[in-house]
Protein backbone atom coordinates (compact mmCIF):
# COMPACT_ATOMS: atom_id res chain seq x y z
CA UNK A 1 0.00 0.00 0.00
CA UNK A 2 1.28 3.10 -1.14
CA UNK A 3 2.04 6.04 1.38
CA UNK A 4 -0.03 9.08 2.19
CA UNK A 5 2.54 11.84 0.82
CA UNK A 6 4.16 14.47 2.80
CA UNK A 7 2.39 17.24 3.32
CA UNK A 8 2.96 20.48 1.27
CA UNK A 9 5.44 22.67 2.99
CA UNK A 10 4.75 26.71 4.14
CA UNK A 11 6.22 27.83 0.46
CA UNK A 12 3.71 26.00 -1.34
CA UNK A 13 0.56 27.72 0.27
CA UNK A 14 1.77 30.27 -1.74
CA UNK A 15 0.93 28.66 -5.03
CA UNK A 16 -3.31 28.53 -6.27
CA UNK A 17 -4.19 25.33 -6.84
CA UNK A 18 -4.72 26.32 -10.15
CA UNK A 19 -1.48 26.76 -11.23
CA UNK A 20 -0.32 23.44 -9.26
CA UNK A 21 -2.61 21.57 -11.97
CA UNK A 22 -1.53 23.58 -14.72
CA UNK A 23 1.69 22.85 -14.09
CA UNK A 24 1.26 18.72 -13.56
CA UNK A 25 -0.45 18.21 -16.76
CA UNK A 26 2.63 19.89 -18.14
CA UNK A 27 5.12 17.97 -16.31
CA UNK A 28 3.75 14.23 -16.99
CA UNK A 29 4.44 14.74 -20.31
CA UNK A 30 7.78 16.46 -19.92
CA UNK A 31 8.99 13.58 -17.64
CA UNK A 32 8.24 10.98 -20.48
CA UNK A 33 10.16 12.75 -22.89
CA UNK A 34 13.00 13.44 -20.31
CA UNK A 35 13.09 9.84 -18.13
CA UNK A 36 15.75 10.08 -15.57
CA UNK A 37 16.09 13.81 -15.55
CA UNK A 38 17.45 14.74 -12.35
CA UNK A 39 14.96 17.21 -10.09
CA UNK A 40 16.88 20.19 -10.19
CA UNK A 41 16.78 20.29 -13.99
CA UNK A 42 12.87 19.94 -13.87
CA UNK A 43 13.37 22.25 -10.92
CA UNK A 44 14.79 25.26 -13.36
CA UNK A 45 12.51 24.02 -16.54
CA UNK A 46 9.63 24.64 -14.68
CA UNK A 47 10.69 27.95 -12.87
CA UNK A 48 9.89 26.26 -9.66
CA UNK A 49 12.02 24.84 -6.54
CA UNK A 50 13.08 20.82 -6.05
CA UNK A 51 11.28 20.59 -2.85
CA UNK A 52 7.71 22.13 -5.36
CA UNK A 53 8.93 19.34 -7.77
CA UNK A 54 8.93 16.56 -5.08
CA UNK A 55 5.72 17.68 -3.62
CA UNK A 56 4.04 17.36 -7.11
CA UNK A 57 5.61 14.23 -7.48
CA UNK A 58 3.96 13.31 -4.30
CA UNK A 59 0.73 14.43 -5.96
CA UNK A 60 0.95 12.09 -8.93
CA UNK A 61 1.68 9.32 -7.17
CA UNK A 62 -1.74 9.17 -5.70
CA UNK A 63 -3.39 10.15 -9.27
CA UNK A 64 -4.19 8.00 -12.28
CA UNK A 65 -7.27 6.04 -13.71
CA UNK A 66 -10.78 6.03 -12.38
CA UNK A 67 -10.76 2.53 -10.32
CA UNK A 68 -7.25 3.52 -8.64
CA UNK A 69 -6.02 -0.03 -8.65
CA UNK A 70 -2.54 -0.46 -9.09
CA UNK A 71 -2.21 -0.77 -12.41
CA UNK A 72 -4.06 2.37 -12.61
CA UNK A 73 -1.97 4.59 -10.54
CA UNK A 74 1.11 6.53 -12.28
CA UNK A 75 4.00 5.12 -11.62
CA UNK A 76 7.10 6.64 -10.03
CA UNK A 77 10.38 5.25 -8.91
CA UNK A 78 10.27 7.17 -5.29
CA UNK A 79 13.70 5.64 -4.43
CA UNK A 80 15.25 6.81 -7.59
CA UNK A 81 13.62 10.02 -6.66
CA UNK A 82 14.73 10.37 -2.95
CA UNK A 83 18.66 8.00 -3.57
CA UNK A 84 19.51 9.42 -6.65
CA UNK A 85 17.26 12.67 -7.30
CA UNK A 86 16.60 11.91 -10.80
CA UNK A 87 12.60 10.94 -11.76
CA UNK A 88 10.88 8.03 -13.71
CA UNK A 89 7.75 7.89 -14.75
CA UNK A 90 5.39 5.74 -16.45
CA UNK A 91 2.09 4.08 -16.76
CA UNK A 92 0.89 7.76 -17.72
CA UNK A 93 0.69 7.65 -21.58
CA UNK A 94 -2.92 8.58 -21.64
CA UNK A 95 -1.82 12.34 -20.30
CA UNK A 96 0.50 12.58 -23.17
CA UNK A 97 -1.63 12.99 -25.88
CA UNK A 98 -1.25 16.38 -28.40
CA UNK A 99 -3.98 18.76 -27.29
CA UNK A 100 -6.56 19.44 -29.84
CA UNK A 101 -7.52 22.37 -29.30
CA UNK A 102 -11.39 23.89 -30.42
CA UNK A 103 -12.01 27.21 -32.86
CA UNK A 104 -12.60 28.89 -29.22
CA UNK A 105 -10.10 27.11 -26.87
CA UNK A 106 -7.62 28.51 -29.72
CA UNK A 107 -8.96 31.88 -29.35
CA UNK A 108 -8.97 32.07 -26.28
CA UNK A 109 -5.22 31.22 -25.55
CA UNK A 110 -4.25 33.29 -28.11
CA UNK A 111 -5.34 36.47 -26.35
CA UNK A 112 -3.87 34.85 -22.86
CA UNK A 113 -0.73 34.76 -24.81
CA UNK A 114 -1.37 38.60 -25.79
CA UNK A 115 -2.28 39.49 -22.67
CA UNK A 116 0.76 37.65 -21.07
CA UNK A 117 3.26 39.70 -23.68
CA UNK A 118 1.51 42.88 -21.97
CA UNK A 119 3.11 42.53 -19.01
CA UNK A 120 6.71 40.38 -19.89
CA UNK A 121 10.08 42.33 -20.34
CA UNK A 122 11.13 42.51 -23.54
CA UNK A 123 14.09 40.11 -23.43
CA UNK A 124 11.51 37.55 -22.37
CA UNK A 125 9.07 38.04 -25.55
CA UNK A 126 10.61 35.93 -27.91
CA UNK A 127 9.16 32.19 -26.64
CA UNK A 128 5.68 34.43 -26.60
CA UNK A 129 5.94 35.68 -29.55
CA UNK A 130 6.98 32.01 -31.08
CA UNK A 131 4.05 30.17 -29.81
CA UNK A 132 1.70 33.19 -31.36
CA UNK A 133 2.61 32.80 -34.73
CA UNK A 134 2.45 28.74 -34.54
CA UNK A 135 -0.90 29.21 -32.88
CA UNK A 136 -2.10 31.68 -35.33
CA UNK A 137 -0.71 29.33 -37.90
CA UNK A 138 -2.27 26.10 -36.67
CA UNK A 139 -5.58 26.94 -36.01
CA UNK A 140 -6.39 30.07 -38.25
CA UNK A 141 -7.48 32.05 -35.74
CA UNK A 142 -8.92 35.50 -36.51
CA UNK A 143 -6.10 39.08 -35.96
CA UNK A 144 -8.87 41.09 -35.32
CA UNK A 145 -9.28 39.86 -31.66
CA UNK A 146 -7.21 42.95 -29.62
CA UNK A 147 -5.75 42.67 -26.39
CA UNK A 148 -4.48 46.14 -24.81
CA UNK A 149 -2.73 46.04 -21.17
CA UNK A 150 -1.69 48.75 -19.19
CA UNK A 151 1.93 46.76 -17.72
CA UNK A 152 3.69 50.12 -16.63
CA UNK A 153 7.65 50.62 -17.90
CA UNK A 154 9.66 47.64 -19.89
CA UNK A 155 12.27 48.15 -17.56
CA UNK A 156 10.22 48.44 -14.44
CA UNK A 157 8.89 44.44 -15.86
CA UNK A 158 11.82 43.11 -16.44
CA UNK A 159 13.02 44.12 -12.73
CA UNK A 160 9.99 42.32 -11.49
CA UNK A 161 10.54 39.22 -13.82
CA UNK A 162 13.97 39.22 -12.93
CA UNK A 163 13.47 39.14 -9.02
CA UNK A 164 10.49 36.59 -9.29
CA UNK A 165 12.89 34.37 -11.10
CA UNK A 166 15.49 34.62 -8.76
CA UNK A 167 13.23 35.02 -5.91
CA UNK A 168 15.06 38.48 -4.36
CA UNK A 169 13.10 40.93 -2.54
CA UNK A 170 12.45 44.26 -4.49
CA UNK A 171 12.36 47.78 -3.31
CA UNK A 172 9.40 49.74 -4.44
CA UNK A 173 8.79 53.26 -5.60
CA UNK A 174 5.06 53.30 -5.14
CA UNK A 175 2.37 55.94 -6.34
CA UNK A 176 -0.45 55.71 -3.72
CA UNK A 177 -3.14 57.00 -6.03
CA UNK A 178 -6.21 56.56 -3.35
CA UNK A 179 -3.78 58.88 -1.27
CA UNK A 180 -2.27 60.84 -3.81
CA UNK A 181 1.61 60.08 -2.29
CA UNK A 182 3.93 58.04 -3.07
CA UNK A 183 5.72 55.47 -0.95
CA UNK A 184 8.89 53.60 -0.38
CA UNK A 185 8.76 49.76 0.59
CA UNK A 186 9.96 46.19 0.63
CA UNK A 187 7.90 43.72 -0.62
CA UNK A 188 9.05 39.74 -1.51
CA UNK A 189 7.18 39.13 -5.37
CA UNK A 190 4.72 36.04 -5.33
CA UNK A 191 3.55 36.47 -9.12
CA UNK A 192 2.61 38.71 -11.82
CA UNK A 193 -1.23 38.71 -13.41
CA UNK A 194 -3.38 40.94 -15.49
CA UNK A 195 -7.23 41.87 -14.24
CA UNK A 196 -9.53 44.61 -15.74
CA UNK A 197 -6.44 45.68 -18.54
CA UNK A 198 -3.76 46.42 -16.11
CA UNK A 199 -0.79 44.39 -15.08
CA UNK A 200 -0.22 43.63 -11.44
CA UNK A 201 2.69 42.45 -9.00
CA UNK A 202 0.54 40.47 -5.72
CA UNK A 203 3.73 41.03 -2.78
CA UNK A 204 4.47 40.82 0.58
CA UNK A 205 5.13 44.26 1.87
CA UNK A 206 7.08 44.44 5.02
CA UNK A 207 5.28 48.13 5.17
CA UNK A 208 1.39 46.45 5.93
CA UNK A 209 2.75 43.01 6.89
CA UNK A 210 0.43 41.43 4.40
CA UNK A 211 -0.26 40.65 1.29
CA UNK A 212 -0.65 43.13 -1.29
CA UNK A 213 -1.53 44.12 -4.84
CA UNK A 214 0.40 46.68 -7.06
CA UNK A 215 -0.20 47.95 -10.32
CA UNK A 216 2.46 48.05 -12.27
CA UNK A 217 2.07 51.46 -13.96
CA UNK A 218 2.17 52.80 -10.66
CA UNK A 219 5.82 51.54 -9.68
CA UNK A 220 8.26 54.38 -9.91
CA UNK A 221 11.07 52.78 -9.76
CA UNK A 222 12.33 49.05 -8.76
CA UNK A 223 15.95 47.58 -7.71
CA UNK A 224 16.10 44.18 -6.75
CA UNK A 225 18.09 43.14 -3.35
CA UNK A 226 20.42 40.56 -2.46
CA UNK A 227 18.27 39.58 0.05
CA UNK A 228 15.77 35.87 -0.78
CA UNK A 229 12.34 36.38 -0.47
CA UNK A 230 11.09 34.77 2.83
CA UNK A 231 8.49 32.29 3.05
CA UNK A 232 5.12 33.65 3.94
CA UNK A 233 1.71 31.26 4.96
CA UNK A 234 -0.85 33.18 2.68
CA UNK A 235 -2.93 32.25 0.06
CA UNK A 236 -2.98 34.32 -3.43
CA UNK A 237 -6.52 34.70 -3.82
CA UNK A 238 -8.38 33.15 -7.55
CA UNK A 239 -8.79 36.29 -9.85
CA UNK A 240 -10.91 34.27 -12.31
CA UNK A 241 -14.06 36.44 -11.24
CA UNK A 242 -12.61 39.67 -11.09
CA UNK A 243 -11.95 42.20 -8.07
CA UNK A 244 -15.73 41.23 -7.28
CA UNK A 245 -14.84 37.78 -5.95
CA UNK A 246 -11.53 38.90 -4.60
CA UNK A 247 -13.40 41.62 -2.26
CA UNK A 248 -16.07 38.89 -1.11
CA UNK A 249 -14.93 38.79 2.20
CA UNK A 250 -14.11 42.52 2.63
CA UNK A 251 -16.18 44.39 4.94
CA UNK A 252 -19.02 45.95 3.54
CA UNK A 253 -19.27 50.00 3.78
CA UNK A 254 -22.42 52.00 3.19
CA UNK A 255 -21.95 55.73 1.96
CA UNK A 256 -24.57 58.61 1.45
CA UNK A 257 -23.13 60.28 -1.34
CA UNK A 258 -24.07 64.22 -2.73
CA UNK A 259 -24.88 64.76 -6.16
CA UNK A 260 -20.92 66.04 -6.69
CA UNK A 261 -19.73 62.90 -5.43
CA UNK A 262 -22.27 60.07 -7.25
CA UNK A 263 -19.10 59.24 -9.53
CA UNK A 264 -17.51 56.58 -6.88
CA UNK A 265 -20.65 54.51 -7.74
CA UNK A 266 -19.16 54.52 -11.41
CA UNK A 267 -15.45 54.29 -10.71
CA UNK A 268 -15.72 52.02 -7.74
CA UNK A 269 -17.07 48.27 -7.51
CA UNK A 270 -20.29 48.68 -5.43
CA UNK A 271 -22.30 46.04 -4.02
CA UNK A 272 -25.85 48.27 -4.33
CA UNK A 273 -26.92 51.55 -5.43
CA UNK A 274 -30.15 53.75 -3.99
CA UNK A 275 -31.11 56.57 -5.74
CA UNK A 276 -32.09 59.59 -3.35
CA UNK A 277 -34.81 62.50 -4.10
CA UNK A 278 -31.89 64.80 -4.26
CA UNK A 279 -29.82 63.70 -6.52
CA UNK A 280 -27.40 61.86 -4.51
CA UNK A 281 -26.97 58.07 -4.29
CA UNK A 282 -26.39 55.61 -1.33
CA UNK A 283 -23.91 53.19 -2.04
CA UNK A 284 -23.03 49.92 -0.19
CA UNK A 285 -19.15 48.64 -1.31
CA UNK A 286 -16.64 46.36 -0.18
CA UNK A 287 -13.22 48.07 1.78
CA UNK A 288 -10.42 46.17 2.09
CA UNK A 289 -7.86 48.65 3.65
CA UNK A 290 -9.22 51.26 5.75
CA UNK A 291 -6.20 53.74 4.60
CA UNK A 292 -7.79 53.43 1.23
CA UNK A 293 -11.12 54.40 3.03
CA UNK A 294 -9.79 57.24 4.80
CA UNK A 295 -8.35 58.61 1.34
CA UNK A 296 -11.63 58.37 -0.53
CA UNK A 297 -13.43 60.22 2.71
CA UNK A 298 -10.77 63.38 2.58
CA UNK A 299 -10.82 63.82 -1.38
CA UNK A 300 -14.92 64.18 -1.40
CA UNK A 301 -14.86 66.06 2.17
CA UNK A 302 -18.26 67.04 2.77
CA UNK A 303 -19.77 64.98 -0.84
CA UNK A 304 -19.64 61.94 1.11
CA UNK A 305 -20.88 60.86 4.75
CA UNK A 306 -20.34 56.72 6.39
CA UNK A 307 -23.82 55.45 7.11
CA UNK A 308 -22.28 51.79 8.52
CA UNK A 309 -20.67 50.68 9.56
CA UNK A 310 -20.48 53.01 12.66
CA UNK A 311 -16.97 54.40 13.50
CA UNK A 312 -15.77 53.74 9.66
CA UNK A 313 -15.14 57.60 8.93
CA UNK A 314 -13.54 58.54 12.35
CA UNK A 315 -9.89 58.24 11.14
CA UNK A 316 -10.73 60.80 8.24
CA UNK A 317 -12.70 63.04 10.49
CA UNK A 318 -9.49 62.97 13.04
CA UNK A 319 -7.25 63.57 9.93
CA UNK A 320 -9.32 66.70 8.55
CA UNK A 321 -9.39 67.76 11.90
CA UNK A 322 -5.82 67.68 12.60
CA UNK A 323 -5.31 69.59 9.08
CA UNK A 324 -7.35 72.49 10.25
CA UNK A 325 -6.01 72.74 13.50
CA UNK A 326 -2.46 73.07 11.70
CA UNK A 327 -3.84 75.14 8.94
CA UNK A 328 -5.51 77.25 12.12
CA UNK A 329 -1.89 78.02 14.10
CA UNK A 330 0.27 78.65 10.93
CA UNK A 331 -2.28 81.11 9.92
CA UNK A 332 -2.47 82.66 13.42
CA UNK A 333 1.50 82.70 12.93
CA UNK A 334 1.53 84.92 10.06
Amino acid sequence: MREKPTAPSRQAAAQTSQSQVRRLLSLIPYLREHDGAAIADVAEAFGVTPERIREDLGVLWMCGLPGLSPGDLIDIDMDAVEGQGVIHLSNADYLTRPLRLSADEALALLLALRTLRGVTAREDRAAIDRALEKLQAVAQVSDRAEVRVTGGREDIQGTVGEALHRGKRLELTYDVASRAETTHRFVDPLRVFVLDGYGYLDAWCYSANALRSFRLDRIAAVEITDVDVAEHDVELRDLAGGWFDALKDAPMVTLALDRSAAWVAEYYPTEQVTEADDGGLTVSLRVSDPAWLRGLLLRLGGGARVLAPEGAGDSAADAATEALDQYAALSGQR
